[in-house]
């Protein structure tokens, strides 16, 4: 166990140390400010008091960790296949694009019709932007990272085109759509915990299965381990490629209409969350692993939810919980040399996404 969460646990603890720095540097910029060294502590107290100090708390940092939960999944099954999905926030957009279009659709309809075509709405919208990538890799050899990424900016003007044109309510000066009705989730534990949190759980027991119990899944990562072993096989690594650059949109798009459905119950232009982004983060930290993945969703959804209390009580920004991210992320990719630095021997260098990343870009990775 320890060689498998050892460099994950190190990548943490320094990530708060660097945050540590970054709060009494803070402090110097300020003029006629007093130096607190004990800061960090008051702001890190705070951070875990609103995390998890109550239950309230507690429900909340659940319903903060359950698109980071769908959308880690996302990354994570792509990173298996050898693709490198960074496209999670645009296929987030889309799916919460068609489950707030189903929801309107379906507004006045019983919730246990409503709530299941939105989320079926939210997983195709996801999925088919997940596919445009997936089919031009595999046809063209077009690489997934470049057009992933236009892919996101192009959802952004697509969210401001729909959701200011079509689906706008009417009589209202601002563009924004109208609320979602009976598709809303329903709330299922304490004032926040909306049902979205059992789908993530579902989720995480679909796709583990999937992987490691199904023939789909031994493809998916032999066709990620070697697309020419698996060629040789008898497979068909285009076929696995866009399957599995799909079926990781759904997932992100399921992530986008969880939001839509379970917090806000409709959509304006801007709408937008750092779940797309903090979703590879997830997979990358929790190593690609379903269970991983919810471990690390949890301790993002934590610094999320628990973000608030530490600027009003500590009054430190919001922004520190980026650093602490993007930091986490870098030590996590500079793995070999906390290896050499902390002695750390038969633990496992942990990302087997390494090898993805090297692959896709030194365009190893084109699909045959």
């Amino acid at each position: 166990m320890w060689s498998i969460v050892a460099l994950p646990l190190i990548s943490i603890l320094l990530a708060l140390v660097v945050g540590a720095f970054v709060i009494v540097a803070s402090q110097l910029v300020l003029p006629g400010a007093q130096l607190d060294l004990l800061l960090p502590v008051t702001a890190y107290s705070a951070l875990l008091q609103g995390a998890f100090g109550n239950f309230d708390a507690i429900v909340g940092t659940l319903a903060s960790t359950a698109p980071l939960v769908l959308g880690g999944l996302s990354v994570g099954l792509a990173f298996k296949a050898g693709l490198f999905n960074i496209g999670a926030r645009g296929q987030f957009l889309l799916g919460a694009l068609g489950a707030v279009a189903a929801g309107i659709t379906l507004a006045g309809s019983p919730s246990i019709v409503a709530i299941p075509l939105a989320l079926l709405a939210g997983f195709l919208g996801g999925a088919a932007w997940g596919f445009i990538p997936g089919l031009l890799k595999a046809v063209a050899g077009a690489h997934e990272v470049v057009v992933t990424i236009m892919l996101n900016y192009i959802a952004d003007g697509v969210i401001t085109a729909v959701v200011g044109g079509p689906l706008r309510q009417q009589g209202r000066s601002e563009a924004i759509t109208p609320d979602v009705g009976n598709a809303a989730l329903p709330i299922i534990i304490g004032s926040t915990g909306h049902a979205g949190i059992l789908l993530a759980i579902i989720a995480v027991v679909v796709i583990g299965w999937l992987l490691f119990r199904t023939t789909l899944g031994f493809e998916i990562r032999t066709v990620g381990a070697n697309p020419d072993a698996a060629r040789y096989a008898g497979m068909r690594p285009r076929v696995v490629t866009i399957l599995t650059m799909s079926l990781a949109g759904g997932l992100a798009g399921l992530a986008g209409a969880v939001v839509i459905l379970g917090v806000n119950h409709l959509m304006t232009p801007s709408f937008g969350t750092t779940a797309g982004f903090d979703s590879i983060a997830v997979a990358l930290l929790g190593r690609t692993n379903p269970l991983g993945i919810v471990a690390a969703a949890l301790l993002f959804g934590a610094l999320r939810s628990g973000a608030t209390l530490m600027e009003i009580l500590a009054r430190i920004p919001k922004e520190l919980i980026d650093v602490l991210q993007a930091t986490i992320l870098l030590f996590l990719v500079a793995n070999p040399v906390l290896q050499r630095l902390f002695r750390l021997r038969g633990v496992k260098s942990g990302l087997d996404t390494t090898e993805t990343l090297t692959k896709t870009y030194s365009g190893e990775a084109v699909v045959q």
